[in-house]
């Protein structure tokens, strides 16, 4: 009698021993199976990957990412959200490698909108590398017929377009589109080839839910006083902080919360101009350069925007 019950002793612990096991494997698959499951196309954009920013940093697929890229005196910015991406101009000639590697780097192959602002090469010099690296959905430049802006460099952009079947676009003024949920309108382009190069510029204000953002490339006081525009939270300042743009009324009208300008160190020009430097900070206006911070990036939720750079993380949340 007392052997039966060692015996049935045993078969309840060796059976309970068996139900803890079966237990835990199904609660490791459970928890397994319930974690987030990411798209090929999303996943790329979760963790910004240039290497030197701060860890904590991590990017959500409904947050809205806007590099600023370090091409020293040259324009190249990167925007990115919910799996689309558009380059607005690409530095000058010898940044084209570099600017390839910042977005690789960020597991991007292809632009859904690649616009180069105007002929100028700090500007459009590095497009045909872009053009030769990445799936390109849509190209946009203004036209252009002047021996003045059909350099080497433009030749080069669009010789780099024609080997690959690329159809080289033109922007209207009022002109919609959408980079993920962004909303993009161009605020101002001329493609009837003015004196001046700069005021060829492709204009561009982007929405995110609450936020705006204005992309001025290097557009002067002239084209300035044609546009109507609204009150706009984050400025790409025109011309590298040149006193030929930036007015204190363009400024007064669009009333900035940030600005970033894309400037070399120590350049030949003094750029950006103490003047404009003034005239934002009266107006309260945080700014941000690359020539001190190195690559800027802005991420928002749509409510507020997060600053990092290359060189400091920088703390609070600005609307």
């Amino acid at each position: 009698m007392g052997k039966r019950k060692n015996s049935k002793k045993k078969n309840n612990k060796f059976i309970s021993t068996i139900m803890l096991i079966i237990l835990a494997l199904l609660t490791i698959y459970q928890y397994a199976t319930q974690q987030d499951v990411k798209s090929p196309e999303k996943i790329n954009y979760d963790v910004v990957k240039l290497g030197e920013f701060p860890d904590e940093n991590i990017i959500k697929n409904d947050e809205i990412q806007i590099y600023f890229f370090d091409v020293g005196q040259a324009d190249s910015i990167l925007v990115v959200n919910n799996g689309q991406s558009m380059l607005i101009d690409a530095g000058n000639n010898e940044d084209g490698a570099l600017v390839v590697e910042y977005i690789k780097n960020l597991n991007i192959n292809k632009i859904d909108y690649l616009i180069g602002t105007h002929a100028h090469e700090d500007h459009i010099g590095g497009l045909d590398n872009i053009i030769n690296s990445f799936d390109i959905e849509k190209f946009y430049m203004p036209y252009t017929t002047e021996k003045t802006t059909i350099t080497k460099t433009f030749e080069d952009v669009v010789d780099s377009a024609l080997e690959k079947n690329l159809t080289i676009s033109t922007f209207e003024i009022g002109e919609k589109f959408k980079v993920g949920d962004a909303e993009c309108t161009v605020v101002y382009v001329d493609n009837s080839e003015p004196e001046n190069t700069n005021d060829q510029s492709i204009c561009i204000r982007m929405t995110y839910k609450e936020q705006s953002y204005l992309f001025m490339g290097d557009a002067t006081k002239n084209v300035e006083e044609k546009i109507d525009i609204e009150k706009t939270n984050v400025l790409k300042v025109g011309h590298h902080g040149s006193d030929s743009s930036s007015s204190a009324e363009f400024l007064k009208k669009i009333m900035p919360k940030i600005a970033v300008i894309e400037v070399g160190e120590d350049n030949s020009y003094g750029h950006p101009k103490s003047i404009i430097l003034e005239r934002l900070n009266s107006l309260n206006t945080n700014i941000y350069r690359t020539d001190e911070m190195n690559t800027i990036l802005i991420t928002s939720d749509g409510k507020e925007n997060r600053i990092n750079t290359l060189n400091t993380s920088l703390d609070g949340n600005i609307e």
